[in-house]
């Protein structure tokens, strides 16, 4: 039995308006990061991430929930990040999110029901208003609170991402399946 709950009316509004949600966009300063960005003399940038937003971006993928990173800025970081997570889908460097985001939603067959997003700022609104299910973590602008079904009790760069995750997990019935394989060992027995 898990140990992470969430209530009932929030885990049935994490299924989208459509059948259920089919994939989750993501930016990055302020929700996969703490927002802060470091610049080093020679103006390479410098940010941190969490594991555990990290992994809870495989699982979606795992259970067939696109994760889509949809960002306004683009760096080596944030690129790097991406491909060690393995994650398909990465639109960098975009000022108008939701014209960047139609076209993919498009091609993977997903409608607006079936979206997950989640952001911190008013680029971000387009997504948040539009998507099934909007989360924002708890550092966001007012804007961004106003129009969220959840804010995340962990911070921006802190899990954050995770939360929204599990819940999405949660949501779509896989939550406890991935968690009781990770109890398991590799050799499929107890440790």
């Amino acid at each position: 039995m898990a140990a992470l709950h969430f209530p009932t009316e929030l885990l049935v509004r994490a299924q989208g308006t459509g059948l259920a949600i089919k994939a989750a966009l993501f930016d990055v300063d302020g929700v996969l990061t703490d927002g802060r960005i470091y610049i080093g003399e020679r103006g390479e940038e410098f940010k941190a991430f969490s594991t555990l937003d990290g992994h809870g971006l495989k699982s979606l993928l795992q259970v067939g929930i696109t994760p889509v990173i949809i960002t306004g800025r683009d760096s080596p970081a944030v690129r790097r990040r991406v491909a060690d997570l393995g994650l398909p889908h990465a639109l960098y460097g975009i000022s108008d999110k939701l014209a960047a985001a139609r076209p993919l939603l498009q091609q993977l067959g997903v409608d607006w029901g079936e979206v997950a997003a989640m952001g911190d700022d008013w680029p971000d609104l387009p997504l948040l208003s539009r998507a099934g299910f909007a989360c924002a973590p708890p550092g966001a602008h007012a804007e961004v609170l106003a129009v969220a079904h959840h804010v995340t009790r962990a911070p921006a760069g802190f899990g954050a991402a995770r939360e929204c995750c599990d819940l999405l997990l949660m949501a779509a019935g896989h939550y406890e399946r991935l968690l009781h394989a990770h109890h398991e060992t590799l050799d499929g027995g107890r440790g």
